[in-house]
């Protein structure tokens, strides 16, 4: 390892254990030094996460959380830098980046779930497989997962995306003309998926490993200059806040019917099936991440090439991997 970039990890290990063992007196007076971090929440995932897992106590910053009801909004939040950071799936980050935002993917988190995204029919509808939807009608969010899904899901029963309609719009209005016939199919991601297939819908088998099913937090380049010090403490609280989730499904499950209202049998369907875990900005992500902007373009959702690996920034992955390992030791020694 080189000097410089030794010294660059030993700074962050310093801040990072500098920032999580503040006293309370010391907390108030970080707390008016650094300023707060503008997070951008999608129906309330992130504070919920954070909260439960108690990664909102002993903040030495002020977080201000922003409401969206999907990761569009939340992408042109971003774009606009009314917030400094959010997470959305990999294909909206494809769409923000295409409209020209300076954003910077800056940890990554993979969901490892059976239905994270998936494409549901009614129970009573005729369409058995992705082949049958040749001419129907299939309901999503324009530049959404879903509808990355939908698109490679397609290509792989061997059908173009003209062979069918697409109808674009927010979850809480695709369910609704999903169930009274106006949509064939709905292309969406959890709890809208496990909802529906209690409620008597089903999953339509698609082709194997269509999807990474990452998670991508987000900043604009202005946060990542400016609010360094906050950015690499909350990258850490919520890989800790994933980890303890992973462990507690049942008390995640009870914090998010809370706020969404939905059963919490739905919530911890989901969470049970789920496993978070960590993953690396490298080659290979970013190789990924180009072939879905690859396919957008061909596609027309893009009218232009987006080289997306000017979306990435890899100097967290040092704190991130540094907040791990010391994690694990704390859990075996705990185990022991």
């Amino acid at each position: 390892m080189s000097a410089p970039i030794f010294k660059s990890l030993h700074l962050k290990k310093l801040l990072l254990g500098a920032l999580l063992t503040l006293s309370v007196g010391q907390y108030s007076q970080a707390a008016d030094a650094l300023q707060p971090l503008l997070v951008a929440n999608q129906k309330s995932a992130l504070k919920v996460l954070l909260e439960v897992s108690g990664e909102l106590k002993n903040v030495p910053y002020e977080i201000k959380f922003s409401e969206f009801p999907s990761a569009s909004p939340l992408g042109e939040a971003l774009n606009a830098g009314a917030v400094d950071v959010g997470a959305l799936g990999d294909a909206p980050y494809v769409f923000a980046l295409g409209a020209g935002g300076p954003l910077k993917v800056i940890s990554i988190t993979h969901v490892d779930g059976r239905y994270t995204t998936a494409l549901i029919v009614r129970n009573d509808s005729p369409v058995k497989s992705v082949a049958d939807l040749k001419g129907k009608r299939i309901v999503t969010g324009r530049g959404s997962i879903g509808h990355y899904l939908a698109i490679r899901a397609l290509n792989e029963a061997g059908l173009k995306t003209g062979d069918v309609n697409f109808v674009y719009l927010l979850p809480s209005e695709s369910r609704l003309i999903l169930d009274n016939g106006d949509a064939d199919a709905w292309a969406t991601w959890a709890p809208y998926t496990t909802v529906a297939t209690q409620n008597g819908a089903r999953i339509l088998p698609n082709g194997p490993d269509l999807l990474t099913n990452h998670s991508y937090l987000a900043a604009t380049s202005k946060a990542i200059s400016e609010k360094r010090a906050q950015l690499d403490d909350f990258v850490v609280r919520l890989d800790r806040a994933y980890r303890w989730v992973n462990a507690h499904p049942k008390e995640y499950a009870a914090a998010q019917t809370k706020v969404t209202g939905l059963p919490v049998e739905v919530h911890l369907a989901v969470n049970q099936d789920t496993k978070m875990e960590r993953v690396s900005i490298d080659d290979s992500v970013i190789k990924g991440l180009q072939n879905t902007a690859d396919i957008y373009q061909r596609e027309g959702i893009l009218n232009k090439h987006v080289d997306v690996s000017h979306g990435f920034d890899s100097s967290f992955n040092a704190i991130r991997l540094a907040a791990e390992q010391a994690a694990e030791k704390t859990d075996a020694q705990a185990a022991r």
